[in-house]
């Protein structure tokens, strides 16, 4: 995995700051703003092997990410705790497997999940979408030869993000990590 070592980059938040915390709709209207910065977006280095990021300034002190994503990389099942979030493909297409039912926040490590709570959507773009707390998903690139861009926001700043591992409908927790895992 690959970090830039830019400095957050500036992409103004909303004119007009919101007096609270910033709503789903907001950090969407915020990721598809950077995701038409064609400047912002040829700004990413682009790694061949791993994932880059850049950290931008989120609208009301959101924690906001420009990402990079090689061909054949991806995310794995996660969840962004108690943040509420959006993102938006900037370039190339990601795909999202996602739970359409909200899992138990803690004291489990093993669930067995019911028939039909997969969903999948494919993004290109331009699209994107927002979600709420506790949202399980991953996020792939599936392309054998383009890299995708892509914009993240999320609100509060990702208090601890559950790591996942899935065999069918079997979904365990492996592991939990906190910002000072990512320093």
């Amino acid at each position: 995995m690959s970090v830039s070592p830019a400095a957050p980059a500036s992409v103004s938040a909303p004119t007009a700051a919101p007096a609270s915390a910033p709503t789903q709709a907001e950090l969407l209207e915020f990721v598809r703003r950077a995701a038409a910065d064609a400047d912002l977006i040829a700004s990413l280095p682009l790694d061949p092997e791993g994932r880059t990021w850049v950290r931008l300034d989120g609208p009301g002190g959101s924690e906001a990410w420009l990402i990079g994503w090689p061909p054949g990389t991806g995310t794995g099942w996660h969840d962004h705790a108690d943040s509420v979030g959006a993102f938006m493909t900037a370039s190339g297409e990601l795909k999202e497997n996602a739970l359409a039912v909200r899992l138990p926040t803690d004291g489990w490590t093993t669930l067995e999940l019911t028939e039909g709570v997969d969903r999948e959507r494919r993004l290109t773009a331009g699209q994107g979408r927002a979600f709420g707390r506790h949202h399980v998903h991953e996020v792939l690139n599936e392309s054998t030869d383009r890299h995708a861009v892509s914009v993240h926001a999320y609100h509060p700043p990702l208090p601890r993000i559950r790591r996942y591992s899935r065999a069918g409908r079997i979904m365990r927790l492996e592991q939990v990590e906190r910002p000072e895992d990512w320093q």
